[in-house]
């Protein structure tokens, strides 16, 4: 006979079922959903050379100095550092309690080690550049040099010595994912496969869970890290988002807490729409095409490569079809670096009939006209926002002087990859987001024919003004130096300047402690995620 359950039973029952369920919502409640741009190209910190890689890593690890969430300098591996009067030898005191994310310990050997890996010939690391001015870098990159002759050593188990040639800004460079410790071991015994789940070893707040390629990726919190107690959201999503505007249809669903990006749409009607989860500020960045002066047509005349800059109508782009507040450029190096005035084209006051008048003058000088069109290709990863900027400078190309263009879009590591050997490309989606607030981080790209110098630009005199400003004595010369440089740089016109960035997120009401800075760095550990 079946008997019917008690009051008690039932409301037992009852409290049994509420908790499962408040369990599934907290488990939910846990996990940030992050939309990130474009599939990582890597998660090897030595090699990664985009934003997409640099957001999870930055959740993966930690460098001897860290940020907070305003983008402020505060101590990460390092409890503290100090500098020489000379502001050549850097010491830097580890914490006592350093773990990686399998648990042991991490020491100042460790450190050093993973600094030797960076720069050694093999690795191949495209940042490895920003820091040429520590003592033998650049003969220990060449090969000419073992990595031990490196300016780094530590003499003991928490101390890092670093030296040298000149005054720069290290304790910010060190923020980079190129100074992050990679767990030597695990490279060792996997390779290139060290940045698997179960594989990577990192000491960050948080550690990598899984990886669906082209999908997702997630990481957990690192119960090993020294701040793990104050890292309040336990796991996080990073979601592949090359669409914006899908990008923006999932935050609309209730499917991301946050964007990487927003897609180019009326401001008006997004702020009618998102209201305060709309948030745009300042950036640290510049957008441009890179013109390939390896190969034809673009290798041979400069004038042609200034018509095709002057025929752009950089105040449309930035009214129709960026519209977030971008501003037009004329230059390499954005504002708002302390005591560096960014230098500009001698026609970036013109009126652009004025530009475009001289650009038809310029292509005809060049050898192109009606019975001769220039046909050339313009390529770009696949983006919505970069296929519109693609269409419109195609368009402004054809109306004012009849060039025929070729769009390419291409997935993000098969672009970089083309971009990067120089080879196949023409005109190409360019830019840099800068690492540290210092003009040369915009420059030193274009030095030497290193990984990053994608339009294969070569100059003894730039050379000669960048090396002036890597030997000047005091912050002022050094940046009349860089600002000569970026001069002939410019008018070399060996890319086309277009805008300067600004941020553009959705952010999510449930999300605390998003904050906005010029480097638009947002670590996970520094949010927080409301019920």
């Amino acid at each position: 006979m079946t008997r019917a359950p008690s009051t008690g039973a039932l409301f037992a029952l009852l409290l049994c079922c509420c908790a499962v369920q408040a369990h599934a919502q907290s488990s939910v409640a846990v996990r940030l959903e992050r939309g990130n741009g474009p599939e990582p190209a890597t998660l090897d910190a030595h090699k990664c050379q985009e934003v997409a890689c640099s957001n999870v890593l930055r959740d993966l690890y930690e460098g001897l100095v860290s940020e907070d969430a305003a983008g402020r300098l505060i101590p990460g591996m390092a409890e503290s550092w100090t500098v020489s009067a000379d502001g050549r030898r850097w010491t830097f005191r580890l914490r006592s309690d350093l773990r990686w994310s399998n648990g042991e310990p991490l020491t100042a050997q460790a450190v050093l080690a993973s600094f030797r890996r960076a720069f050694a010939p093999e690795t191949a690391a495209p940042f490895a550049e920003q820091f040429d001015a520590i003592e033998h870098v650049a003969a220990v990159r060449s090969g000419a040099l073992p990595p031990e002759r490196l300016g780094i050593d530590a003499p003991d188990a928490r101390t890092v010595r670093i030296r040298t040639t000149r005054q720069i800004a290290l304790p910010a460079l060190l923020t980079l994912p190129i100074a992050f410790p990679v767990y030597l071991p695990a490279v060792a015994r996997h390779g290139h496969q060290h940045t698997r789940p179960g594989r990577l070893v990192g000491n960050g707040a948080y550690r990598l869970r899984a990886w669906t390629p082209q999908a997702n990726l997630e990481v957990e919190r690192n119960p090993y890290f020294h701040a793990a107690t104050a890292v309040m959201i336990e796991r996080v999503r990073f979601h592949v988002t090359e669409d914006a505007a899908a990008e923006l249809q999932r935050f609309a669903a209730g499917d991301l807490h946050l964007t990487e990006t927003v897609p180019p749409q009326p401001l008006p009607a997004l702020r009618r729409r998102f209201g305060s989860r709309l948030r745009i500020s300042p950036y640290l960045g510049a957008f441009w095409l890179g013109l390939n002066l390896s190969q034809p047509p673009l290798r041979e005349d400069q004038r042609l490569r200034e018509a095709l800059s002057l025929a752009v109508d950089r105040g449309k782009l930035t009214r129709y079809v960026t519209g977030f507040g971008e501003t037009p450029a004329y230059g390499i190096v954005p504002p708002g670096i302390p005591g560096y005035t960014p230098a500009a084209l001698h026609w970036a006051d013109w009126e652009q009939s004025r530009r475009e008048a001289h650009a038809r003058a310029l292509y005809r000088a060049a050898g192109y006209g009606p019975e001769r069109p220039l046909v050339i290709e313009l390529r770009y990863n696949t983006s919505i926002p970069h296929r519109r900027m693609a269409l419109a400078v195609a368009a402004m190309w054809r109306q004012t002087l009849g060039v025929r263009v070729r769009l390419r879009n291409e997935e993000w590591k098969v672009f970089v990859q083309n971009r990067k050997q120089r080879t196949i490309t023409q005109v190409f989606r360019g830019g840099w987001i800068g690492d540290v607030a210092d003009a040369r981080n915009f420059l030193v790209a274009f030095s030497d024919d290193g990984a990053l110098n994608w339009p294969g630009y070569a100059d003894a005199r730039y050379r000669e003004l960048f090396a002036k400003a890597e030997a000047a004595r005091d912050e002022t010369a050094r940046n009349a130096w860089l600002h000569a440089a970026e001069t002939r740089l410019l008018h070399a016109h060996a890319m086309i300047p277009l805008y300067f960035y600004t941020s553009k997120h959705l952010v999510s009401d449930r999300i605390e402690g998003f904050a906005a800075n010029p480097m638009d760095r947002h670590p996970s550990r520094w949010l927080r995620l409301r019920p």
